[in-house]
C-alpha cells in the first residue's frame, strides 16, 4: 500500500479545503472526551472498531451504510491512514501495510471476508442473513474478497476529500476531531 496523503475536508458549507493540520490524537493528557480506541474494542465493551481504508470510495461507502443500518452505535470506525488505528496496531496483530477492512471484536481482530461477514451478522434487515456464508471455507472466501479488493480504486475510486459525519455520527469516526 502506498503512501497517501491525509483526505481533505468538504463542508456542506462551501468548497474542498485543505485540512487543518491536526493536534496529536493521543496527547499525553488524555482528553477525557475523545474514545479510547483500544477500550473501544476491548473483550465486554460492546463495541466493536472497524478498520477500513480512508482513501476508498467502496469502503468509505461501506462504513456509511453500516452506520445506516446501526442505529444502537455498536461499531466505531477507524481509517487504516489515522491515528485510532495507529493505536490499535500497538494493542492488535494489525499489520502496518494492511490495506483490507479489520474488525476489532471483543478484543478478537478479523479481517477481509470474516471481518465483513461478522459486521454484516449485527446489521439490521436481511443483511444478517449473509452471514450464513460463513461456511464456506475462509480460503474461498477471501479469494472472492481479494479479487474485489484489488480491484476497489479502479471500479470505486479513490477519495481526497471527506464530508463532515452529521451530529450523532461523528462520535463513532475515532479520527475526527
Amino acid at each position: 500500500m502506498s503512501a497517501t496523503p491525509p483526505p481533505r475536508v468538504l463542508s456542506d458549507e462551501g468548497p474542498a479545503t485543505a485540512a487543518p493540520s491536526p493536534a496529536p490524537l493521543y496527547p499525553s493528557t488524555p482528553d477525557p472526551s475523545t474514545p479510547d480506541p483500544i477500550a473501544l474494542a476491548a473483550a465486554g465493551s460492546g463495541r466493536s472498531v472497524v478498520l477500513f481504508d480512508g482513501v476508498c470510495a467502496l469502503c468509505v461507502g461501506s462504513v456509511t451504510f453500516i452506520i445506516d443500518r446501526d442505529p444502537e452505535g455498536r461499531f466505531a470506525f477507524a481509517s487504516l491512514q489515522g491515528g485510532a488505528a495507529d493505536a490499535l496496531r500497538s494493542a492488535y496483530p494489525v499489520p502496518a501495510d494492511l490495506d483490507t477492512i479489520c474488525l476489532i471484536e471483543d478484543g478478537t481482530l478479523y479481517t477481509r471476508s470474516t471481518a465483513a461477514l461478522r459486521v454484516a451478522r449485527r446489521l439490521r434487515g436481511p443483511w444478517s442473513l449473509l452471514y450464513g456464508f460463513i461456511v464456506v471455507p475462509r480460503p474461498i472466501r477471501d479469494l472472492v474478497y481479494g479479487f474485489v479488493a484489488r480491484n476497489r480504486y479502479r471500479w470505486f475510486g479513490q477519495h481526497d476529500v471527506c464530508r463532515l459525519p452529521a451530529p450523532g455520527v461523528a462520535q463513532r469516526l475515532l479520527d475526527v476531531d
